[in-house]
């Protein structure tokens, strides 16, 4: 299927767009200034159709893009048409989560809100397959394996070279609910303090005591890249997951998370009751 061989192209598009947004030119003024028809550049904008990085660059410098913001967007049409590594698993992958791959693959740092589950990079595998057995979607044995799998992949962004900065805020509801059984919800808290060593790792534990809270509708992940203007907003709804990127709604998600970062414990402290909770339930 095309859309799993060029999610790159969703997010080059949509930058595009919003860069030329951004300096108040219409799609026949851009093309102008780079020599190409106004259809060229609506293609550009799609996900649809290959791109070339040279024609990328000239239109990031006729938009007047950071240096850092136009190699950003230079890479990605380089390799617009790569395969990312999940495409092995299974053909079966959701686009909104072949999608949130290829973003978190860029990515390099993320910052989660969760009101419900573990977010999935500080997941343990006995935590992601019980999880997945409670979907109300009926699954094979064999489709959960697959889906544990590739959440276990995900984790390895953690450990690269430069690793992924990851800012995790969790309700307390999180950690208190047990998932699986007390066994598995043990062994996921104490991933969750070692978790914490890290120095790319920062956890945050939102309590009950502070009451309503400024994300009280749902979970979010801000995937941040490079620059400012490759940020996505990734919002998990009752009704499935959306894309939030326009500049408006990023900056909705950007403030509620300072908030909830403002109103959660902090590190010590949210360490400690995690450690309190997994001693409750021993």
């Amino acid at each position: 299927m095309p859309a799993r061989a060029t999610t790159r192209r969703r997010q080059l598009g949509a930058t595009l767009r919003k860069l030329r947004a951004r300096q108040g030119m219409t799609l026949e003024e851009a093309g102008q200034h780079v020599g190409v028809s106004k259809a060229t550049i609506s293609r550009y904008e799609t996900r649809e159709g290959p791109v070339k990085w040279l024609v990328v660059e000239a239109l990031c410098r006729a938009y007047n893009a950071a240096e850092a913001e136009r190699n950003a967007l230079v890479s990605l049409a380089k390799d617009a048409k790569q395969l990312g590594w999940w495409r092995s698993f299974a053909d079966s992958i959701p686009e909104s989560m072949n999608l949130l791959l290829t973003l978190e693959d860029e990515a390099v740092h993320e910052e989660h809100f969760a009101c419900v589950y573990v977010p999935g990079l500080l997941q343990t595998r006995g935590y992601t397959t019980a999880v997945q057995q409670a979907n109300e979607m009926e699954r094979t044995p064999e489709d959960i394996e697959r889906l544990v799998d590739i959440r276990m992949k995900r984790q390895e962004i953690l450990n690269r070279a430069e690793p992924l900065r990851l800012w995790a805020i969790l309700d307390e509801s999180v950690v208190r609910r047990v998932v699986g059984s007390p066994a598995v919800m043990q062994a996921q808290l104490d991933h969750l303090l070692h978790a914490v060593e890290s120095p790319h790792i920062t956890l945050q534990v939102l309590p009950f005591s502070r009451g309503a809270h400024a994300a009280a509708l749902g979970s979010f992940v801000i995937i941040g890249g490079r620059e400012p203007s490759l940020d996505v907003a990734y919002v998990d709804l009752h009704v499935g997951s959306v894309f939030m990127e326009k500049d408006e709604e990023l900056d909705r998600y950007r403030l509620a998370f300072d908030y909830l970062r403002a109103q959660a414990l902090d590190m010590a402290a949210s360490s400690a009751l995690i450690n309190h909770v997994r001693e409750e339930m021993a």
